[in-house]
């Protein structure tokens, strides 16, 4: 039998079915009237937030970043939990201020912004954070157009990266930020057009599980932010410190130690360079704000058997759930934490492998993992389903079609 991801700890059993909002997975089946079925558990969002904010040093401000899971309720419901927002496109604008969430709190990063989307932002007084010098110029031309000083940033290239990280955003030739090196003069320009200057956005990786790692990174990124607002002679309004921070997937992760990063980074608080005394700081996170609270809902449609292996085939698959398939980013596919959520902490019976309804070898959900027995009309869970599924997957593939989303948890 192959491994399975560690199931994160906020999950139990209600009578052998897995509990998620306080309830059974079946009673939100029964209320959704379909799977496949993505649920959100926002009692675990809540405390996830609330163990952060205590780790970390008060002066710094936590971001969210809607990439991650751009749900509209989801996004609602965070909108009175973190200091800000930050989006990678048009579209997701439009989702932030669709639930009323104030422009002057998002941020808007990501290369290639269109034109149209560089005027929606500055229109609304969103911080862009320009990823070239070019975009700098058509920015400041459209507020020139406009008649408005946008608020502008820069995202910088550092020379080092993140070690460890799942996706490295930082280090040699990248499409992401400014080389630091060009930065200086850049922020010159920004400040002599006029613009609202708000500071650096410096983004070195993401996924991380090492904490020293992480705050390793954290010191490079101030080291870096001094260094460049002394060249430039400018005040530093603001600095994002980027994200990072991952959680736990496959056999044999282990979480972030978030206590041990907020500790350190306070360390370096207390003596930061005169350059950096009236800066506002912040760091943006997705996948670890809301990534453990999600659960993918499939269920089993045929259990067959196969040269003697069992292969329990879903009405769910790839195309909701790509990364847990292997196929988003992954170089050896392993498998993510699952279950049979109708047979949930009963013993294992047997090896099984979790399949989807496509028509590939690729649409695999589980592989060879170690199950209860499980026959059509049983319910799957894939865990670790809140960040980068329904909108980072295929839904369309085969004429599928997304899977219902439903936000349970506290007041529910």
């Amino acid at each position: 039998m192959k491994a399975l991801g560690p199931i994160p700890e906020a999950f139990s059993a209600i009578d052998g079915v897995l509990a998620v909002g306080g309830k059974p997975v079946t009673h939100w089946v029964k209320q959704s009237g379909t799977t496949p079925l993505f649920l959100y558990d926002m009692a675990i969002v809540e405390a996830t937030i609330a163990r952060l904010r205590a780790a970390m040093p008060e002066r710094l401000a936590l971001h969210y970043a809607v990439k991650a899971n751009p749900f509209a309720p989801l996004l609602a419901r965070m909108d009175g939990l973190v200091d800000g927002f930050d989006i990678a496109s048009g579209g997701e604008l439009a989702i932030v201020t669709g639930q009323g969430i104030d422009p002057a709190r998002v941020s808007f990063a990501g290369p290639g912004k269109r034109d149209a989307e560089l005027e929606f932002a500055i229109a609304l007084g969103v911080t862009l954070n320009l990823e070239s010098e070019g975009e700098a110029q058509r920015a400041i031309a459209i507020a020139e157009r406009l008649g408005v000083s946008p608020r502008l940033a820069i995202r910088v290239n550092p020379a080092f990266d993140l070690k460890g990280s799942g996706m490295k955003m930082g280090g040699g030739a990248k499409p992401f930020g400014v080389d630091a090196e060009r930065v200086p003069a850049l922020v010159r320009r920004v400040v002599a057009s006029g613009a609202d200057w708000r500071g650096f956005h410096i983004f070195a990786g993401s996924q991380a599980l090492d904490a020293a790692a992480i705050a390793d990174t954290q010191g490079q990124a101030l080291d870096l932010a001094a260094q460049l607002a002394q060249e430039a002679g400018v005040a530093l309004p603001h600095c994002n410190l980027g994200g990072g921070l991952g959680i736990p997937y496959f056999p044999g992760d282990a979480p972030v130690d978030v206590e041990e990063v907020g500790a350190r980074l306070s360390e370096r608080f207390v003596s930061l360079p005169e350059v950096l005394a009236g800066t506002q700081f912040c760091i943006e996170l997705g996948r670890y704000l809301v990534g453990e609270a999600g659960v993918y809902i499939a269920r089993v449609i045929d259990r067959k058997l196969s040269h003697g292996e069992v292969f329990l085939v879903t009405d769910g698959g790839l195309h909701h759930q790509l990364a847990a398939s292997g196929n988003f980013g992954t170089v050896v596919r392993r498998n993510y934490p699952s279950a049979i959520a109708t047979r949930f902490g009963a013993p294992v019976d047997e090896e099984a492998t979790i399949v989807g309804c496509l028509c590939t070898p690729l649409d695999k959900l589980a592989d060879k993992g170690g199950f209860p027995r499980a026959e059509p009309g049983d319910l799957v869970a894939v865990f670790c389903a809140g960040a980068y599924g329904a909108s980072a997957s295929p839904a369309s593939f085969l004429g599928q079609g997304p899977a219902h989303e439903m936000l349970v948890g506290t007041n529910d």
